[in-house]
């Protein structure tokens, strides 16, 4: 298999078939993330695509979902995009879903009818890292998007039939922003369909901008505590019925929930943990991690 750069893909597409479409990020301007900044964008050519897929015919031939990896595959054009989708098809005839990263900004270059016909050729399954639908966090975190895009673009998802899944980050909003950070997100999530909620909680690792800022005191980040009540606060403005996933190694305590039926169940055993647990103990869970893969 042709991996080049870093290989990420999200809890959930663990049984997922992984192939390479691109590598590096088209953006790598977000103030919080390292993952790809010693790399430039790359569509891996059609030919390694290829050889790619035939190996998996070899071991998988019924494979029925695969991800594409690379920070934002969604990125490439239309016709691109078909053009993959079509060659799946070639090798994988069994395959319903091609899964892949996708941000905002990915979609924007996208019309309805493209995406009913993508939709149509299997592709399905984007996880958006929205991160916030507050405007400010999202410009503290240079996003390079609004509250308003993630609207226009995700509606134009819903209209397509394409399922996807946002990505929210507590702690992002910095102290004493996250009661503002969820009820706003809470807003923009509650008009949309996204199939699933995937909560991440910041981590400030070096060579980030905002472990920078942070050192030179322009960032000030929320305490554990607080990231716990932020989260309570979005489960209990969340109105859509949708699956919550709190369950990576960057949340202190890991939680899931479907919404709205347990709202209170998942918002008690948060508070449990409030109640209970020291902060200097959450703090010191934070300080050890050292990746979140």
């Amino acid at each position: 298999m042709n991996f080049t750069g870093r290989t990420w893909r999200p809890p959930y597409e663990a049984y997922s078939v992984i192939i390479q479409a691109t590598s590096g990020c088209t953006y790598n301007k977000c103030k919080f993330c390292s993952l790809y900044k010693n790399e430039c964008f790359r569509m891996s050519p059609l030919s390694e695509f290829e050889e790619d897929l035939a190996e998996i015919k070899a071991y998988q031939p019924n494979a029925r979902r695969i991800f594409l990896t690379g920070a934002n595959p969604f990125a490439m054009s239309y016709e691109n995009l078909k053009l993959r989708a079509m060659t799946v098809r070639d090798y994988l005839i069994k395959c319903q879903t091609i899964a892949m990263f996708a941000s905002i900004r990915d979609i924007q270059n996208k019309e309805v009818w493209q995406l009913k016909k993508l939709r149509a050729m299997g592709i399905n399954g984007l996880s958006i890292g929205t991160e916030s639908g507050d405007d400010e966090v999202l410009a503290l975190a240079n996003k390079g998007y609004t509250s308003a895009d993630i609207l226009e673009q995700c509606r134009k998802l819903d209209e397509a039939g394409i399922e996807y899944y946002f990505v929210y980050m507590t702690g992002l909003a910095g102290k004493g922003g996250g009661y503002q950070n969820a009820k706003n997100s809470a807003k923009i999530f509650n008009k949309l369909n996204p199939y699933f909620i995937s909560v991440d909680s910041l981590t400030l690792f070096p060579n980030t901008e905002l472990y920078k800022m942070a050192q030179r005191k322009l960032f000030v980040s929320a305490e554990e505590k607080e990231r716990i009540r932020e989260l309570q606060i979005l489960i209990y403005s969340l109105s859509i019925r949708t699956h919550l996933f709190a369950n990576t190694v960057s949340n202190f305590m890991p939680v899931t929930a479907y919404l709205p039926y347990e709202r209170e169940k998942i918002i008690s055993e948060l508070q449990f943990v409030l109640d209970n647990t020291e902060e200097s103990k959450m703090q010191e869970y934070r300080k050890n991690l050292k990746s979140l893969g």
